[in-house]
């Protein structure tokens, strides 16, 4: 029997029929589900999808990963990994190979991308100074050195992006805050330049709108703020009870600002030298209650709602996460991965949180519902964990 189908059907039955590409050996797939795992001890990185919780492969051949950080091409297909070597190397999270590597400098402590995603910067501490390179091709496009007196540079530390395609980044020995504008080229097209902020910033962050920077001072009390919506009112000190300064106890390893957690109209933030959480109301940036926790605390990080605070600590106490509920601000969990959690990394709904736990060479994956752990994976000595939600975050 002849029957004659109408064009319309037949649209739809060429699409219900999956549709293979002509790429080679990239396979034909999505990449918000994908991220990257840090392996600091082979210089390598392991590739891993969260829909269904696998490792898919993985990739050696980038150098120092002692103290390493990746950000993410705006598709989310491209990783960009900065070594503690000065390595740059551009990751295909597809193809799970390296596209491009090179050493830009001697030592260097992290970077971050454009807004626009054109650009990828990276902050050295020798030479001290700011590099920028095309992220297309990795090509140099402008170097900044961090002079701030004749023949002296100092290391940079909390290099991040801001909206208006500006980069943002402190002066470890100099004590000064640097806000950099870029033209089209990459090229700075203004350097706005704030001294005399304190002692030693050691780390920094930009709050998730942009707004906000602030930096951590490691030679004196208190932080750093600017208004980056207001530059001309300069640099404002708050948290004068934040920071190194009179400290009872001994400082194992300096909090991750990163890692402050903004939950509403307050940030929750790891007080240095103390076994304590501080809460922080971000519309007076003054302390309003204060958390008392199992150990000094190194990442303090929101679930992507806020309703959650994961909390883990510095060494000898690195073998636990404590779980705040931000709404009656008490710990509500205590989990024992293992020791040496080094990071914490929340899928983009909140709905599962990844754990990196070095001396157990894996990776354990939780329900942030049930608290229970739901999935673990193999690691040679994890550290950083980093998904490509990342790509569409300031400051991330």
């Amino acid at each position: 029997m002849n029957r004659q189908i109408r064009p319309g059907l037949l649209l739809i039955a060429l699409l219900s029929f999956p549709v293979t590409l002509p790429a080679g050996d990239v396979p034909c797939r999505g990449t918000g589900d994908l991220g990257i795992i840090v392996e600091r001890m082979r210089g390598a990185v392991k590739f891993i999808e969260t829909t269904q919780n696998s490792l898919l492969g993985e990739t050696t051949g980038l150098g120092d990963l002692s103290h390493a950080s990746a950000v993410f091409s705006r598709d989310e297909r491209y990783a960009f990994v900065f070594g503690r070597d000065g390595g740059l190397t551009k990751v295909d999270l597809l193809t799970r190979r390296i596209v491009k590597r090179i050493l830009q400098a001697g030592n260097s402590i992290g970077g971050a991308i454009s807004q626009d995603g054109r650009f990828v910067a990276v902050s050295n501490y020798e030479p001290g100074g700011v590099r920028i390179f095309r992220a297309d091709t990795l090509e140099p496009v402008a170097d900044i050195p961090a002079e701030y007196a004749p023949g002296r540079r100092s290391k940079v530390i909390g290099l991040v992006d801001a909206p208006g395609n500006r980069f943002v980044f402190s002066l470890w020995d100099a004590g000064e805050i640097w806000v950099v504008t870029l033209d089209d080229h990459g090229k700075p097209a203004e350097v706005r330049k704030f001294r005399d902020i304190g002692r030693n910033p050691y780390d920094a962050l930009v709050t998730p709108d942009g707004r906000y920077y602030i930096a951590g001072l490691f030679g004196e009390d208190g932080m750093a703020l600017l208004d980056l919506w207001n530059l001309d009112a300069g640099v404002r000190r708050i948290l004068p009870d934040y920071g190194r300064g009179e400290r009872k106890l001994p400082v194992y390893k300096m909090p991750h600002l990163e890692g402050w957690a903004i939950a509403g109209r307050t940030a929750w933030v790891p007080a240095v030298g103390h076994h304590a959480v501080l809460v922080i109301d971000t519309e007076t940036w003054k302390e309003v209650a204060r958390i008392p926790v199992h150990g000094q605390p190194v990442f303090v990080m929101a679930r992507p709602d806020g309703r959650q605070v994961w909390v883990n600590f510095a060494f000898p106490d690195n073998d636990r996460i404590q779980i705040i509920d931000t709404l009656s601000r008490r710990i509500v969990r205590t989990l024992r991965p293992g020791k040496g959690i080094l990071h914490m990394e929340f899928e983009p709904r909140g709905e599962e949180v990844w754990i990196s736990v070095r001396d157990r060479d894996e990776v354990q994956v939780y329900d942030t519902e049930t608290l229970e752990r739901v999935a673990t994976l193999p690691a040679n000595k994890p550290s950083g964990i980093f998904l490509t939600a990342r790509a569409h975050r300031t400051g991330l």
